[in-house]
């Protein structure tokens, strides 16, 4: 590379920089007062876009009609986090965090299908910024100039919100909620005032870096959780609520993946920013400029305890799904072996969240991983379907021993964001090795054994797996290894103190839970006879989390019945609307609001207070 491409790919890496330092400073701000992890947030970046796009259109493509485009759809996108706010998030501040996590996922799933309303689904491509359209010679190379001008926007962006923060009341009531919200309340504070003030300004920056971007990349329905992706490594390697660590990550991140493209090595774009994010987080776990957070959680502020399961009950149940096959048709078949699947994956995700206390944001990795490695030991190695189907999750455990040895050094936010490193580590490699993964095509013809070529044979199978597995799950939460592992989400220091290794422990805990969903992965993938990146996606990771937060994070089978019911609800909704998710997003919203506790645990609450005494 020479002088001169190295100065116009870092200068093509500061454009981009500039653009995601916007929507990683409204999500680090949100985060910093509220505590709230948004996943909506690049919903709001996705509007940003599709807003700018119509009010171009509707003022007209001069400079005047552009700019006044842009700006308005910043304030039109502050409005939105306002609406997000008042009507759902103010309803749920005092309801545990995870579930704030599953009430801004749900606002993403309405949002995609008022985008699809609004603006169908079609990619939406703006014009260019008149008078800014023409490039600028830089050493013998050509440049956008509006490219010059956003890695201006980035910087006085900066100066304008730091001046706002240490210049104004509004500023020290913000600063003062960062480091003690509760205090600030108790000193006379509007605190729900103030909490609808940082969502709007939160939100508008991330409308103006989406509507900056549109003479840039076109507006589509798959940016939300694409950008959110981003803006979640750009905020935590940066350091939770630093909006100076954010724009040292966003220029790092921005730069790297301009570098690599200048090198040559496209397909790291991919990835590269989650390399970024685990190293920094391994070499310093609470970011660039972050500080160490709250002490954990005090004794009297834990969860309640788990009870185990009742056999009978357990045992009446397993009947009865057994049973269902030779009553129900074809269709009733493999929507119930898809429901055994997903509940062992949320059981295994729900034994590091609740009783261990390691929230996952990449659990889909193992699954994924489990399912390719079923696929290729029978499609390019060989062996019998039994036998890949057997070995398959340990290979899914083997990514976890490696994962886990670097995710349990580090707890909370932290700690979810590098599993979701690992997990687009994972999906990048599948996306990408052609030669072993079929790359975006996936692998197809990964069928059962004749034996089992009858779909209730199948699903027996996969019922008697994925139930041999949840009891595994289940029968180590009630023996001395999970009791450790409760203590030491309890009371980690004291854990520690009367001698507990409590890292080998939550290692072990990782390995076996990645396992587990290696083997819900594996009777998956030969259940579909096929399998594609998309098992190893965010997505994925986060339909588990869904799964896991609908029944109850906070009681012993609530996983099982969030899997059954966000499957079929899915499955169900998607056949008769092409608005499933609004109507499956609004469902959980209510939900949330209604049982705030989960379905199983909302429901034990009702029982518990209305038996007869």
């Amino acid at each position: 590379m020479t002088f001169a491409s190295f100065v116009i790919q870092l200068l093509n890496g500061l454009a981009a920089a500039s653009s995601l330092f916007l929507v990683s400073a409204g999500l680090s701000l949100i985060f910093g007062v509220t505590r709230i992890v948004n996943f909506a947030h690049g919903s709001l970046y996705m509007l940003g876009l599709y807003g700018a796009y119509s009010l171009i259109e509707a003022l007209g493509r001069t400079p005047l009609g552009f700019w006044s485009a842009v700006v308005l759809a910043a304030l039109a996108v502050g409005l939105a986090g306002v609406v997000i706010e008042v009507v759902v998030l103010r309803r749920i501040y005092r309801s545990p965090e995870l579930f704030q996590l599953l009430a801004t996922f749900a606002i993403v799933l309405v949002i995609k299908d008022v985008a699809l309303a609004a603006w169908g689904p079609e990619d939406l491509v703006g014009p260019r910024a008149p008078g800014l359209s023409f490039p600028i010679e830089i050493l013998g190379r050509g440049i956008p100039a509006y490219d010059l001008m956003l890695i201006v926007v980035g910087p006085v962006v900066l100066a304008l919100m730091w001046l706002l923060l240490a210049r104004t009341r509004w500023g020290a009531l913000v600063r003062a909620a960062t480091q003690d919200r509760e205090m600030v309340g108790a000193l006379g504070v509007d605190q729900a005032r103030l909490f609808t003030s940082v969502f709007f300004v939160g939100a508008a920056l991330a409308g103006l870096g989406g509507a900056l971007q549109i003479p840039r990349e076109p507006a589509t329905l798959d940016l939300d959780l694409s950008v959110i992706a981003d803006a979640f490594v750009v905020t935590v390697v940066g350091g939770l609520g630093s909006l100076g660590g954010a724009f040292l990550a966003a220029v790092l991140i921005g730069v790297a993946k301009a570098f690599c493209i200048g090198f040559g090595f496209s397909k790291l774009t991919l990835v590269v920013e989650f390399v970024i994010m685990g190293v920094v987080l391994v070499l310093r776990p609470y970011g660039l400029l972050g500080k160490a957070p709250a002490t954990p959680r005090a004794i009297g502020e834990t969860p309640p305890p788990l009870g185990p399961p009742r056999r009978w009950p357990v045992a009446a149940w397993l009947v009865l799904f057994a049973l269902v096959p030779l009553v129900g048709d074809r269709y009733v078949t493999v929507l119930l072996t898809d429901i055994v699947c997903f509940a062992l994956f949320a059981v295994s995700l729900h034994f590091i969240m609740g009783p261990a206390g390691m929230v996952s944001f990449g659990h889909a990795a193992y699954f994924g991983l489990g399912a390719y490695a079923g696929a290729l030991l029978f499609k390019k190695a060989g062996l019998p379907m039994e036998l890949a189907l057997v070995l398959a999750p340990f290979v899914a455990g083997l990514f976890a021993v490696v994962y886990g040895w670097f995710c349990v050094r580090l707890s909370g936010v932290y700690l979810a964001m590098l599993t979701l490193a690992f997990a687009q580590i994972s999906w990048s490699i599948v996306f990408q090795w052609d030669e072993l993964t079929a790359g975006s095509n996936g692998l197809v013809g990964v069928w059962p054994s004749a034996w089992l070529s009858g779909k209730p044979a199948y699903y027996w199978m996969a019922l008697a797996l994925c139930g041999i597995g949840i009891a595994i799950l289940w029968r180590a939460l009630f023996s001395p290894f999970g009791y450790v592992l409760r203590a030491g989400r309890d009371s980690p220091l004291r854990a520690e103190a009367i001698g507990i290794d409590l890292r080998a422990y939550q290692w072990a805990a990782f390995v076996l839970a990645g396992t587990m969903a290696g083997l819900a992965g594996s009777i998956f993938a030969f259940s579909k006879g096929s399998i594609a990146p998309s098992s190893v996606s965010i997505a994925q990771s986060t339909d588990g989390l869904v799964m896991v937060l609908l029944g109850g994070v906070e009681t012993l089978t609530g996983p099982v019945v969030g899997a059954a019911i966000f499957t079929w609800l899915r499955d169900l909704l998607a056949r008769e609307t092409d608005f499933w998710r609004a109507a499956l997003g609004l469902m959980i919203l209510l939900i949330v609001v209604v049982f705030p506790q989960g379905l199983v645990g909302g429901l034990a609450a009702l029982y518990a207070r209305w038996r007869p005494a």
